[in-house]
């Protein structure tokens, strides 16, 4: 098996391994992207729902990132359009937070508070009436704060857009499991894979929920756990057909719906609505769906919008979150080592934040200095 020479290897071909390799190529980097493809790796499984205005998180500096990182998407956009990837799975679609029954009524308020004081401009109240006027399929609602800002992403279709315009720039693949980085004084000057090694200047670990696996080489824990999540996708009646749904046809047009105390729901072209999703942190790497995941999700699905009965369910999909203890990913050099970052961590904010994280992480690689951005992220936030 030959061995491959470059100025960085990225470790992990999910979304944010990916806009980092797409990024680095873009700088004039000569980079090697190592994935397996696991079972489970969250971004073939996510929502995609890009929503910073209304997060519940009432961190300033989560916010802020979550603002840049959506603004990051629309020039993300452009970039892979001129790069002829116009097919991106992005669509700015709009946001409904709603309250559905009575004992949620504080929870809104609290969330609606915080979301109309970072973003006034942009979010409104509207009426149950108008709510559903946007979304038909929703059944009784109680109060509604509306962000037309709101966008989705499908990320298996991004994730290969990236791909096409890393490789278009000269990004290599090799598709492999590594096992093991080869080290020497304090910089790891390659990695060992099943398809061979690799050479590199600077190694990036983005392998996700698997990140953990290169620690006791580096003599560190990753803090990074999986968080099994499934979620359904539905496809509802055709038009014409029988059990037609008011509006089916417009449902790319449809903004998501986000309980404040309930599963979202994500639709998309074609009359194909996603309903998820289940936070099972106790799973560890067990990918399987299973009856009570789907049972969960179904009861949730129709208890807010009865008007998707007739939906037949499609898919059922399962991902991997890599979560931290504090919510927050990993993101930068790691301590000790003169050569290795990590970009990591993001919980099931991955699709919203992980192209930006990408963008910063990049320069780094190369030598240039963290910016102070990174430096709420960096891994010495947790005890060694």
């Amino acid at each position: 098996m030959s061995t491959l020479t470059c100025d960085v290897a990225v470790v992990g071909g999910g979304l944010v391994g990916t806009a980092l390799a797409y990024e680095l190529v873009g700088l004039g980097a000569d980079v090697v992207l190592v994935d397996r493809h696991h079972q489970g790796r969250a971004t073939d499984a996510g929502a995609g729902i890009l929503s910073p205005e209304t997060t519940w998180n009432p961190d300033s500096g989560w916010f802020s990132f979550g603002m840049e990182a959506a603004a990051h998407y629309r020039t993300l956009i452009a970039r892979l359009a001129d790069d002829g990837f116009a097919d991106t799975g992005y669509a700015q679609c709009g946001l409904l937070l709603a309250a559905t029954e009575p004992g949620e009524d504080d929870w809104f308020a609290t969330v609606a508070a915080l979301a109309l004081g970072r973003s006034p401009d942009t979010l409104s109240e509207v009426t149950p009436e108008e709510a559903r006027a946007l979304f038909p399929p929703l059944g009784r609602l109680r109060r509604v704060l509306h962000n037309p800002a709101a966008a989705r992403v499908d990320g298996r279709i991004m994730n290969d857009a990236l791909l096409g315009g890393a490789i278009g720039r000269g990004l290599r693949r090799r598709e492999a499991t590594v096992t093991g980085l080869q080290l020497s004084g304090a910089r790891v000057v390659g990695i060992d894979s099943d398809a061979g090694a690799v050479s590199c200047a600077a190694v990036a670990v983005a392998g996700g929920a698997w990140s953990p696996m290169f620690g006791a080489q580096l003599g560190i824990s990753i803090p990074v756990e999986p968080a099994k999540g499934q979620i359904i996708h539905m496809q509802l009646p055709a038009p014409d057909g029988p059990g037609a749904t008011d509006g089916a046809a417009d449902s790319g047009q449809w903004p998501i719906v986000s309980p404040v105390l309930h599963h979202y729901l994500v639709a998309w072209p074609g009359g194909r609505v996603a309903c998820g999703g289940t936070y099972e942190p106790d799973a560890l790497f067990d990918s399987r769906p299973t009856v009570a995941g789907m049972e969960e999700l179904l009861s949730a699905c129709l208890a807010i919008a009865p008007g998707l009965g007739p939906a037949t369910v499609v898919d059922v999909r399962v991902g991997l979150r890599p979560v931290t203890s504090d919510g927050l990913p990993v993101l930068g050099p790691v301590p000790g080592w003169d050569n290795v970052h990590l970009v990591t961590g993001h919980g099931t904010e991955g699709l919203l934040l992980g192209p930006h994280s990408a963008a910063l992480v990049a320069p780094c690689l190369l030598g240039s200095p963290v910016p102070e951005e990174l430096r709420q992220f960096s891994m010495t936030r947790f005890p060694t």
